[in-house]
């Protein structure tokens, strides 16, 4: 499929009424799950000490339910195609609640947390049935914007890594409890407030026919790539930042938490950007120079320049630029995918952006043991985001825009 998907004459006036309503409760349900997925990763210092785990085995704690709410989010937006947003929003916020409640009977044993974990995921595979709602409720002028608010639920990372802590210091199981309380009120919110579109296209196949017909799209894998780029770079540089500025510029755990929120916080601001800009030139542009600015912005860092200004000014514009990729990649994926395929692309291309980032962690690990520098690491990731910026221009920007 490489050309857009011509809209019918109602999708393309003013957002239909409920729109907004619908972007509000997406954007909420999306804030609130990702929240609970990341429940673990604030917690994963005190879980070390009490069950005397190693730093493998914190990391992979850590990292199951990311990896599971990532690839989750393939089924999720089949499935989301087939009932809507309607059902699979209140069901998935509902039925997160329970791995989050399990948390607690759970945190005296490895292998338990590494099982409740595993159920964790599910908070992370809301953002493919966001993406179809909000898709079908705004018009092509508006959807980007829409989308790159709907986006900044993704701030519920932060929000987890901010908060979680410091309501653990009123009671170890006291951020369980709320985000739980919360999953439940916003889940009963969600049956009475969201609402599909009228006039949904329905697929009828299989949901194996359905996957296979969106990862036969090229565009599925073009996708796939760029979102790895954008969105697998904030994920990376949210998990490895810390690790870096206390590593490399000898800052406490407490000064690199918050620059590294800094760095999170600009991403979130970003996405937005990057959909309003999405809607008034193709997004494929939009991209391109995000993509361009962040490959030069990586290339000043691997110069290793003092933090203040230089260090700090190069990450946070390059927090910009993948924050602003991040955003203008949905707008070209709600352009280019017809509406009744869009959670099934939209799953498959989410669950790349989330493996994404996983694999520059590792790598910018694994360089600093052998090399004592974070230098390659940087370059490489460089290279990476030119070869999205370079593509992106050569070969997206020639997907027509819709009218």
């Amino acid at each position: 499929m490489e050309t857009a998907v011509r809209q019918s004459p109602d999708q393309a006036a003013a957002p239909a009424a409920g729109a907004y309503r619908n972007l509000v409760m997406a954007t909420l349900g999306f804030t609130l799950t990702f929240w609970a997925w990341n429940l673990i990763a604030p917690m994963s210092s005190d879980y070390k000490d009490r069950l005397g785990l190693s730093s493998f085995q914190q990391s992979l704690l850590v990292a199951v339910p990311v990896l599971v709410g990532s690839l989750g989010r393939i089924p999720v937006g089949a499935l989301t195609d087939k009932y809507g947003a309607r059902l699979m929003f209140p069901l998935v916020s509902a039925l997160t609640v329970v791995p989050v409640l399990l948390l607690i009977p759970a945190k005296d044993s490895y292998g338990a947390m590494l099982a409740v974990g595993f159920l964790l995921g599910l908070g992370g595979t809301t953002f493919a049935i966001g993406i179809p709602l909000v898709n079908s409720w705004f018009p092509p002028s508006e959807r980007g914007l829409a989308l790159g608010v709907f986006g900044m639920g993704m701030g519920g990372v932060a929000l987890s890594g901010y908060f979680t802590p410091r309501i653990a210091e009123h009671g170890d199981n006291l951020p369980f409890l709320v985000v739980a309380g919360a999953l439940v009120v916003y889940a009963a919110l969600a049956a009475v407030l969201v609402n599909d579109r009228p006039g949904r296209q329905v697929p009828t196949d299989t949901l194996a026919h359905r996957l296979g017909e969106a990862g036969r799209l090229r565009v599925t894998w073009e996708l796939s790539a760029l979102y790895a780029i954008g969105f697998g770079g904030i994920v990376a540089f949210g998990v490895y930042l810390p690790t870096y500025l206390k590593t490399w510029y000898e800052l406490s755990p407490t000064d690199a938490g918050t620059k590294a929120a800094g760095f999170a916080l600009v991403t979130v601001v970003f996405r937005p950007i990057g959909g309003w800009l999405s809607d008034r030139m193709h997004p494929a542009l939009v991209s391109s120079a995000a993509l361009g600015v962040a490959a030069l912005m990586a290339i000043v860092q691997a110069f290793d320049p003092k933090l203040m200004p230089g260090g700090t000014i190069a990450l946070l514009i390059m927090a910009a630029g993948l924050g602003t990729a991040s955003g203008s990649v949905f707008a070209l994926v709600s352009q280019v995918t017809p509406q009744a395929k869009v959670g099934s692309v939209t799953g498959i291309v989410g669950a790349m952006g989330g493996l994404g980032g996983f694999v520059p962690p590792l790598v910018m690990g694994a360089i600093y043991s052998a090399k004592g520098s974070y230098s390659i690491g940087f370059m490489l990731l460089s290279d990476l985001a030119l070869a999205g910026c370079v593509y992106a221009y050569g070969r997206m920007r020639n997907i027509q825009r819709d009218t």
